[in-house]
This record gives C-alpha cells, structure tokens and sequence, in this order.
C-alpha cells in the first residue's frame, strides 16, 4: 500500500511517500480502506520528533480516517465488510490502509463525504472530553476557546452553542474571527489587538468565562487565571507558546479554580469506546441534522500531506486541513 512515512525528526518535508505491506487485524480489529484522513497538531508533534506512537501502534502519522471496512479481525461482531465508518486510531492514518479497534469506530453521519467524516474523530472525540466531561460546561455559561478558528476551536464553538452555552473566542485575523462568529462564537477577540482578559472580563459584565480551552500555554496560563470566573474550570490540552511558566497561583486559589489537562492518544481503547458511545448518543443525531458539521479548510492529496503541514505551521487554515487518499 502507498503510505506517508516520518524519514526523520524535522520539518514538513521529511513527510515522504513510502510502500507498505497491508496490515492485517488482529483480535477486535477491524481494517479500513481508507479514503480520507485528517491532519492534526499532534502529527506535526509526531514529525519533529517530540510525541511518539504509543506502543503496539503504526509509527505511521495520522489520528482520524474514514473510509470502508475491508477486513474484519478475530470476533469483531458490530461491523460488516463494506460498512462505511469514521474511526479514531493512535496512528496510521496517513495510508491506504488503517487498523483500528471496533469500539472505536464510528458509522459515518447520513448526508456526509468520507472528508467531512474523516474530519470528526480527533476533534469532536476531545472537545467533548475536554469541554464538556473536564470542564463540565453546562447550558447558560460561558465558554471561552484559545484558537477558536483551529480544528479544536470550529467543534467547541459548535458543540457548546448547541447545547446551549454562551461561546467567545481568540483568533489571530479579522477574518478568523468573523468565521467564528459566523459559526455560533458571541465574541471573537483578535488577540493581535485586543487584551483578551479585558475583552472577556467586558463581555460577562465582569463574571468570567466559566470554562476556558487552552492550547496556548505559555503567559495565556496566568492570564487565563485573570479571565476565569470564580469556580472556573481551565482545561489544557496543548502548549504552543510553552509549559513552563511563572504563575501567581493565588488567583487559583481566591477563585476556587480547577486547572486540568489531558491528551487522547495514550488513553486505552476502552476509554475511547466509551468516548464514542457518547458521541453516538448526544452528537451523531446534530450531525445527521447538519446542527453541527467539521469544518474543512483545505483537501490536499496523500502524496502532498507536507503541504498541509506547512499551512498548518502558518496558521493560515480556518478548521480541518485534510488528506484525499482514495
């Protein structure tokens, strides 16, 4: 099978085209033909060479596919040859052909292209982690997304404002900022020119995001701190602008703040499981409605999967930037 291989710790352009044998399934399994995949922040993390595989899966990168079931391993019972289903799976993804656990695949929603289901695994399968079991965000309060025009950012928008909490965002263009608020955002803060602390502490009338998602780290986490409400709850799931900091943690404490974290890939199969079952329950049906839909970016060609690593490393996409593998 054609796949894309990391030849070596570096940029985007060590992402070359290799041959690989099929893989087979194994007890649980199943074996997807893969006709589109995602591209995420942990890839590119994958490729500079500072997030391993976890043991036991492909060194391939590649966190989300879609496609059809093609084989079927040792007492998988929820899925047929020729099912069409999306899956999330701890690498492989850049490739033709992808195992993953049957627990942890998904039918694709009626209505949507291999692309669009391709794009809902890794995303869709963190905020609802992330937003709504960490950070226990309810209907009526106020959820504020670090990199609201990421991947991340157009599925938390969506997800919380359908379930009915006030979203705001920061964004890094106008532009981003007006596709944020086209998706459901209230506010969106150009943090280029606006202090998002104030800018949030202005738009709760001095209250405080409930719930914060961050993915900057770095002086965003003692700010972050400042723009929560009393009993927030901040929910770190990556650090782009660094994780080691200097922080005034008596803000933590007068406000009765929950600071957590958590990163997916590690996590066993059977928490996924449960993580899908749920999305199955409480988001599948949005889904099929068109309530909420991934956002797509651009499509590049599996050959090419180092230009969508380079956009991603420009920050120039709004949403998902994906593979065409068929």
């Amino acid at each position: 099978m054609n796949a894309i291989a990391i030849t070596e710790p570096g940029g985007p352009r060590v992402l070359r085209p290799v041959r690989r044998p099929v893989p087979e399934p194994g007890a649980g399994k199943v074996r997807i033909k893969v006709r589109a995949a995602g591209v995420n922040r942990p890839d590119a993390l994958q490729r500079q060479g500072g997030y391993a595989p976890p043991k036991g899966a492909s060194d391939l990168p590649g966190l989300e596919v879609a496609g059809t079931v093609d084989a079927l391993g040792p007492d998988v019972s929820r899925w047929n040859i020729g099912d069409d289903v999306c899956a999330l799976v701890p690498g492989g993804g850049y490739a033709e052909y992808c195992l993953a656990h049957e627990s942890n695949c998904l039918r694709v929603p009626k209505g949507f292209t291999y692309t669009e289901a391709a794009a809902i695994p890794e995303t869709f399968f963190t905020v609802w982690h992330n937003v709504f079991e960490r950070g226990g965000l309810k209907e009526g309060e106020t959820l504020l997304v670090h990199g609201g025009a990421s991947g991340i950012g157009t599925t938390a928008i969506q997800l919380a404002s359908a379930f009915g909490a006030t979203v705001i965002v920061t964004a890094g263009t106008d532009d981003k900022c007006k596709a944020c608020i086209a998706l459901g955002a209230r506010r969106a803060i150009n943090y280029r020119s606006e202090d998002f602390v104030e800018a949030v502490g202005h738009f709760t009338d001095g209250h405080g995001a409930d719930v914060i998602v961050d993915m900057v780290g770095g002086d965003y986490i003692d700010r972050n701190y400042a723009a929560a409400a009393v009993d927030g709850r901040i929910v770190q799931i990556a650090f782009l602008k660094g994780r080691r900091v200097e922080v005034d943690f008596s803000k933590l404490m007068l406000k009765r703040l929950t600071h957590t974290g958590s990163t997916l890939r590690p996590r066993s199969v059977a928490f996924k499981a449960d993580l899908a079952a749920k999305l199955h329950e409480a988001v599948w049906p949005l889904l099929e409605q068109r309530r909420v839909a991934p956002v797509i970016d651009m499509i590049f060609p599996l050959s090419e999967a180092w230009r969508a690593h380079e956009r991603m490393e420009e920050s120039a996409h709004t949403g998902k930037l994906m593979l065409d593998v068929a």
